[in-house]
C-alpha cells in the first residue's frame, strides 16, 4: 500500500498523464483519496469559516455561471439553426458538461443547506441523542460520496487526458479540462460536511437545537 501511495505521488508529480492513469488505479487510490478529502476539507472548512464570502457565493458562482452559459449556448444555437441556417458542432456537446459541474457544485452547496433528504419532520420527534445520531450518519454518508466521486472521476479525467480526448465538435478544446471540476467538487462536498459536523457537535455541547427545518432556497 505504501509503494502505491509513492507510486501515484510520484505520477503526480511529474504530471505525466500515462503514468497517473497507471498509478490511480491501484487501490491505494481510495485511501490517499479518503485522507486527501479529510485533510482539504477540513482546510476548506476553515477557509469557509474565516471568509464568509467565499462560504455564501463559491458554489453559487459557478452555477450560475454555468446556467447563463447553457442558456446563451442553447439560445444561440436555435437563433443560429433557425434564422442563419447553421448550427455549431459544439452546441449539443458543451452545455451537457457545463451541467454536469453546475450539478455537482450545486450538490456541495445544498449539502450545506441540508436540503437533500433531511427528513427534519421525522427526526425533530426523535430523542436528543438519535438526533446526533442521524447527523452523524449524515456527515458519513456524504463524506464517503464525496471519497467515491473524488477517487472515480480522478481515474477519469486521467484517462481522458492519456487518450487526448477533446469534446466532440471542437478541435482543441480537451475533455479533461471539465472532468476535472468534478473531484474539486467533491472536495468541496467534504468540506461541507465536515462544516456541518463541525457545527452539530457546537449545537450539542451548548444546548442547542439540532434539527432544524431545510428551506429550499433560503440561504445558507
Amino acid at each position: 500500500m505504501g509503494s502505491d501511495i509513492g507510486m501515484i505521488f510520484s505520477a503526480l508529480m511529474s504530471g505525466d498523464s500515462f503514468e497517473i492513469r497507471s498509478a490511480l488505479r491501484s487501490d491505494a487510490a481510495w485511501w490517499l483519496g479518503a485522507v486527501t478529502l479529510l485533510a482539504g476539507g477540513f482546510i476548506v472548512a476553515l477557509i469557509y469559516e474565516r471568509v464568509p464570502l467565499v462560504e455564501t457565493l463559491l458554489e453559487r458562482t459557478v452555477m450560475v455561471t454555468c446556467y447563463l452559459a447553457i442558456a446563451l449556448i442553447i439560445f444561440w444555437g436555435v437563433v443560429d439553426r433557425f434564422i442563419f441556417s447553421n448550427q455549431q458542432p459544439w452546441s449539443t456537446t458543451i452545455p451537457p458538461l457545463l451541467f454536469m459541474i453546475m450539478a455537482w457544485f450545486g450538490a456541495a452547496f445544498n449539502i450545506r443547506k441540508r436540503t437533500h433528504l433531511s427528513f427534519s419532520e421525522i427526526r425533530t420527534a426523535m430523542p436528543r441523542g438519535a438526533q446526533f445520531a442521524c447527523l452523524w450518519m449524515d456527515a458519513a454518508l456524504w463524506f464517503g460520496f464525496a471519497v467515491i466521486l473524488f477517487v472515480t472521476t480522478a481515474r477519469q479525467a486521467a484517462l481522458s487526458a492519456s487518450n487526448f480526448a477533446i469534446v466532440l465538435g471542437t478541435d482543441n478544446t480537451m475533455l479533461w479540462w471539465f472532468l476535472v471540476t468534478a473531484p474539486i467538487a467533491a472536495l468541496l462536498m467534504a468540506a461541507r460536511a465536515i462544516e456541518n459536523i463541525r457545527e452539530d457537535i457546537a449545537n450539542w455541547r451548548s444546548g442547542a437545537p439540532l434539527i432544524k427545518q431545510a428551506v429550499i432556497g433560503g440561504d445558507v
